[in-house]
């Protein structure tokens, strides 16, 4: 009996301690934010309900962390906040008046939207860290006013001007001289050690600008270590290859024809000297380029080349702009429950995707259920880095002509679309998303197959 009452008493502690904490602790949204802007009213919101204990690099667990079960539940919520989430560049962007990006804003306009965070087991504990009604509001209206101001579509109708996906709008300059010998260059196979490979070997247009591998193969039938990315919209990515590790499209043209297992050159030297031979080639480098025939001419073609490798008019696009028959009803149903599941939450802008690294298995270990080790090409944005918050991380692939360039997914691990949208629903967002959902789901991201050169893909 004795030890009974002791336990009883024990447990009183270990749930007392951290009420009384917070208790202790301002976690209120203070009325006097309401006369601020709205950029404002949104920050005090994130800092005064405690987000950044979780949602930040350099979060500390509270003194009670070391407390039985308690201390448990607060490590793992604090796990997968910064998994999911990070928001010292939110929180820095807004105190210093610059632009929130949109993947930011599609996932904390969620986590509002769907009333997620914080999670039921840490305002069970951390009482004053809900999220309340008036605050909601303020995130809602700071969403749509920094969408309104810096993300606006000016072709979508009313409906649809704020939406996280907006049709294709944004033109690049380009000289199309360069555009022309960089479209020559993409198909030469005078870029590899042995005459086999072009870029489009491993981004052919015709396949969606994949080439529909798991793994790409190079020269001497080299099998690659990991998918091959699309080449179309690549000029929205926010950085190339998987983990980021070019900064731009001319950076990235210089990884493969060095690479030993893709296009196998010892230097760029080499394939100066086999193009150098070509007269007609040299000819048309020397009038758009003042030093001829270099490394840096030759990636900048094939990057002038690749900025104009954009599919708009998708089916998707021109229901944005108004026309309701583009798609049909289910697919619209689709896009619903893309945006309520939170899928929309990472696949956002004009290309859909590209916009963020993210975790890959944000709610489940999906390497663990892939039933194979960890290779090299899973440690994602960290072999770049070096940093371990970047650990498993990858760029978000665009969705735009998803349904053209299965399998799917860095390791090629899903092979249907339908399986793609079910994976990610367990390890992404873990919502109980039904098989009729994953359906739909799979016939709306059937309508972003778009157009190019006026071609529908």
């Amino acid at each position: 009996m004795k030890n009974k009452k002791l336990i009883i008493i024990l447990a009183i502690v270990v749930i007392m301690i951290p009420i009384a904490y917070n208790l202790f602790s301002d976690h209120t949204y203070h009325l006097e934010h309401a006369t601020e802007s709205v950029r404002n009213q949104a920050l005090a919101v994130l800092k005064d309900n405690d987000c950044m204990a979780c949602h930040s690099v350099n979060s500390v667990a509270p003194p009670y962390s070391v407390l039985p079960i308690i201390g448990e539940t607060i490590k793992k919520d604090m796990e997968f906040g910064k998994r999911s989430l990070l928001l010292d560049d939110v929180v820095a962007t807004l105190e210093n008046d610059g632009l929130v990006g949109e993947v930011d804003l599609a996932k904390i306009e969620h986590a509002v939207d769907a009333n997620t965070m914080p999670p039921k087991p840490y305002t069970a504990i951390h009482w004053g860290a809900n999220i309340k009604k008036n605050e909601a509001e303020v995130i809602k209206k700071w969403v749509a006013h920094e969408r309104m101001n810096n993300y606006k579509s000016m072709s979508a109708s009313a409906e649809f001007a704020l939406e996280p996906i907006r049709p294709i709008e944004t033109e690049f300059a380009v000289d199309a001289n360069k555009v022309a010998l960089g479209n020559q260059l993409y198909h030469d196979t005078r870029l590899s050690a042995n005459n086999t490979i072009s870029c489009a070997t491993c981004h052919d247009l015709a396949k969606g600008g994949t080439d529909q591998l798991p793994v790409s193969i190079g020269i001497h039938d080299q099998e690659g270590p990991i998918n091959s990315p699309t080449v179309y919209n690549a000029v929205y990515n926010l950085a190339q290859f998987w983990d980021g590790r070019a900064h731009d499209l001319q950076a990235q043209a210089v990884g493969p024809p060095m690479d030993a297992k893709e296009m196998g050159n010892n230097s760029f030297d080499d394939i100066v000297e086999r193009l150098s031979a070509d007269k007609e080639l040299v000819t048309q480098f020397a009038n758009l380029y003042t030093e001829g025939i270099t490394q840096n001419s030759i990636t900048d073609a094939i990057a002038e080349f690749e900025k104009t490798l954009v599919t708009p008019n998708a089916p998707f696009d021109k229901y944005l702009k108004g026309d309701k028959d583009a798609i049909t009803a289910r697919q619209a149903e689709g896009y619903d429950v893309f945006k309520r599941v939170g899928c929309a939450s990472c696949h956002v802008g004009e290309a859909i995707g590209g916009q963020s690294f993210e975790h890959m298995g944000i709610f489940d270990n999906g390497f663990a259920l892939r039933g194979s080790s960890i290779e090299t090409a899973d440690k994602g944005r960290a072999k770049f880095t070096g940093d371990e918050k970047d650990n498993f991380k990858q760029k978000t692939p665009t969705l735009r002509n998803i349904a053209l360039t299965a399998p799917y997914f860095h390791d090629a691990s899903a092979n249907s679309l339908e399986e793609a949208v079910s994976a990610m629903a367990k390890y992404q967002v873990k919502e109980n998303v039904t098989q009729e959902e994953i359906t739909l789901i799979t016939e709306f991201l059937e309508s972003l197959t778009g157009e190019y050169n006026g071609q529908s893909l």
